[in-house]
Order: structure tokens, then sequence, then C-alpha cells
């Protein structure tokens, strides 16, 4: 359970461990992508409004790397919020105030219906001419491999499945580091600049800097 009201996730894990579950319970959105990248669990509840990342940014993040069924936890009640997180990958949409019972039907529902679906993230992604294959941790352009660290491979993986969408750069912190940026931080500029560096050698020129919110990979380039 991703949430920053630690008495609601003392409340919720003590409700569920009565039902037979184990809880593990994070209190911010970088440490929560983390966790959920690394823990091996079963399903995760996941609040919108946190601090570092925002749920669904951990959501986007979440959905390049895992199937993990997840439920947005949220005093957000709107039907674009609702549809927001629905259209990013959540399984199920629930909103505070609500019923402990009410949760325990939606996780039980959630992961029947989860159980044997096949992974939602393409292995491989291609705009324009330049092709990623995750498996392989592989990267050609028009054919030709180019050789990236792992940590420039990660920021291209993120920026070409959020092609079209500008990304921030405490949401690419959060995936690399699993902590927020800070506002004298300069380590990601430089990983960025490098990648760059790279592409346009070989003529992709598809990274854009967009000032003061971090970076985008257009499509039309």
């Amino acid at each position: 359970m991703v949430d920053d009201d630690e008495g609601l996730c003392e409340l919720v894990q003590e409700f569920l461990e009565r039902e037979g579950y184990e809880v593990t319970t994070v209190h911010d959105g970088a440490s929560g992508l983390g966790a959920a990248l690394e823990g091996g669990f079963a399903l995760v509840i996941l609040d919108v409004m946190l601090p570092v990342l925002d749920g669904f940014s951990v959501l986007r993040q979440l959905r390049r790397q895992s199937t993990v069924p997840v439920i947005m936890l949220t005093a957000r009640a709107s039907e674009q919020d609702r549809v927001g997180g629905l259209g990013e990958g959540a399984d199920d949409y629930l909103v505070k105030p609500f019923a402990a019972g009410e949760l325990l039907a939606r996780i039980r529902a959630v992961l029947r219906r989860t159980l044997q679906r096949p992974d939602l993230a393409p292995s491989v992604v291609q705009v324009g001419d330049l092709r990623l294959d995750a498996p392989n941790r592989a990267v050609a352009f028009r054919g030709v491999p180019i050789e990236l660290t792992p940590t420039e491979f990660t920021i291209l993986d993120v920026l070409l499945r959020s092609a079209g969408r500008i990304v921030s750069r405490d949401e690419l912190t959060g995936v690399l580091y699993q902590r927020q940026t800070t506002p004298y931080e300069r380590s990601l500029d430089v990983h960025v600049s490098h990648l760059r560096r790279k592409l346009e050698g070989v003529g992709w020129n598809a990274i854009r800097t967009v000032r003061g919110q971090g970076y985008i990979c257009v499509t039309d380039a």
C-alpha cells in the first residue's frame, strides 16, 4: 500500500492481515515505485496524491516493467481522474472514504481476473527509425547498434514509452533512484546530455528539453 496517510495505512494493514494477507506500507511515490518493482507483490494499492512522485507517474512507470495489479485509492472522485487512472493501466479505482469490506471485495475481484493476464508492456518499442529491445537491453537506429550505459538505456526506455508526453525530472529521477530530484542536482541532466549526444551522432534527435518541466520524445522529428 502506497499512501502518505500513515494512520490509514495502519488501519488497512491491520484489517487485511486479519483476512490473511501480508501487507507492506510505503509513504511516498518514489519509494512505492521501487518497492513495487522489487518486492514481488501480488497487488498494489496506490494513492494519487503522494509526495515525491504522484500516483499517476508511479503507475505509468510501473506499467513499463510490471503487470502487478493496481487499485488506485484516492480522495479525487472526478470522472477525469477515474478515467485517467484506468487509462494508465490501473485495474480498479476506489474513492476515499471507503468501507474496509468494499476494499477487500475489490482486492479479491482484481486478483481473480488478473491472475493469468498477459504482459501489458511491449518488449520492443520503436519511434521512427529508433528501435529499443527491452529484454535484450539493445538499441539500434536503422539497424545500427548504439551502445548505451544502463542509466542511459533506462532514460531512453521511459521517454520512448512516453513519446509525445512531457516526462518530468522528478519522474525520471524516481525511476532511476526511487527518490525526488533536488533543485541543484545535475546528474540527470548529465546522463540525458550524454544520451542525446550518442543518439544525435547517428542522426536521431527526437529528445527535447522542456524548460522548467522535463524532457519529451517528439514523434515528428
